[in-house]
């Protein structure tokens, strides 16, 4: 053998004589020494093997997403699949106090449920001002000591309350010997004969608004809290100009007061957007669960968009008012179709859900899972393939 050889046999021989001995002895724990780990040793770490893997979140996931479409379906469906009038408010003026005029009304709030609730107003004028500050949905005139009556209902006001008048009162009259006239004094743009388009840009806006501020938490992850919150004003700007333009200037399908209805549009992603970030700071990577549960499934069923407030069951009808989508469904309606009497009440309710989400964003910032000041963890950190060498 050369002599090369032979030192590389001395080197092998050495190396072998510094390994760990290998334990023989039967009393031995099994695994020690060498001796590959026994069944019940392999099993005593399943359960916590399985919660570090991916198949732990993929099963929560599961679970979670087939529960969301069964709400999902059922808050429409609830909402939306039977509306019913419960609190319907309108005005009446004339001769509401004559036998024919009290028995017209009575057998109309028979009809509907006792829901209708009149008000009575002096004049017509007064009535239809009324009208024009939401404050009813349409008017009962009732002429010639009761035995004719108009109605003036308001299709801008509510699409489903109008058309639920316009189907009870002419039969309730032929019941009890008055003849019924309906007009629509403030009827929906042509482009809208159903008066839904308010409701899909509204909604366009909230799921485009925290869609956003999710996919700046998957690709802009290392974003400043600053940052951040600029960016999510950026694209709500952006974004809502795109909307207002496409159902404007391109499909014509409303003729919106374009500045504003722009500003309710942007105002309405950026609440959804900080929403998202609020609760992302809050409960980390389940943030889509309370934002889903706030913005979908309870926000767009109760704001008043597909089916007008009087007609949803009476919880709804109040808390969707509280929400941002049915402050955005509140102002933007009332932008389009009652200009000159706009209400704060909406825009406050869009602002708040923007100032408290950002101040708690910033108050605990620290807990956000972005941001360039944290350090990567190491579960975080790429595997470089290479092992450090002792």
């Amino acid at each position: 053998m050369s002599e090369e050889g032979e030192r590389q046999v001395a080197s092998r021989a050495g190396q072998v004589r510094r390994s760990p001995d290998v334990s023989t002895d039967p009393a031995a724990p099994p695994g020690s020494g060498g001796t590959p780990p026994g069944p019940q040793q392999r099993d005593d770490g399943a359960w916590e093997r399985f919660r570090n893997s991916p198949f732990w979140p993929a099963c929560v996931l599961v679970l979670i997403l087939a529960a969301a479409a069964g709400l999902f379906a059922g808050s429409y469906t609830y909402a939306m699949a039977n509306p019913t009038p419960r609190n319907l408010p309108t005005a009446v003026v004339g001769g509401y106090d004559q036998a024919r005029g009290r028995a017209f009304l009575d057998e109309l709030g028979r009809s509907l449920g006792s829901s209708v609730r009149a008000r009575t107003y002096p004049s017509r004028a007064a009535a239809l001002d009324a009208v024009e500050n939401q404050t009813v949905f349409a008017v009962f005139e009732l002429r010639d000591a009761g035995r004719n009556v108009v109605l003036d209902v308001s299709s801008a006001s509510g699409a489903s309350v109008a058309e639920l008048l316009e189907q009870a009162a002419p039969q309730v009259g032929a019941q009890v010997g008055v003849r019924v006239t309906v007009r629509d004094v403030n009827p929906l743009q042509t482009g809208d004969p159903r008066g839904l388009a308010i409701f899909y840009i509204s909604l366009a806006a909230v799921i485009i608004g925290f869609v956003g501020a999710i996919q700046l938490s998957v690709h802009a992850r290392s974003l400043t809290p600053l940052e951040r919150i600029a960016f999510t004003l950026a694209y709500a700007v952006l974004g809502g100009f795109a909307i207002a333009a496409t159902v404007d200037w391109l499909l014509g399908a409303l003729d919106l007061p374009f500045a504003e209805s722009w500003a309710i549009l942007a105002l309405t992603m950026f609440a959804s957007g900080m929403t998202f970030t609020m609760f992302n700071t809050l409960v980390g990577r389940w943030a889509m669960l309370p934002t889903w549960g706030v913005m979908v499934l309870l926000g767009n069923p109760s704001s008043g968009g597909a089916v007008s407030w009087p007609l949803l069951p009476s919880a709804l009808g109040i808390i969707g008012r509280w929400l941002p989508p049915g402050a955005s469904v509140n102002a933007q309606h009332t932008a389009v179709y009652f200009a000159g009497h706009q209400h704060a009440f909406p825009f406050l309710v869009l602002a708040g859900w923007a100032l408290v989400s950002c101040a708690v964003f910033w108050t605990w910032r620290h807990r956000h899972p972005g941001g360039r000041d944290k350090e990567e963890s190491p579960q975080d950190a790429p595997d470089t393939g290479t092992t450090a060498e002792a």
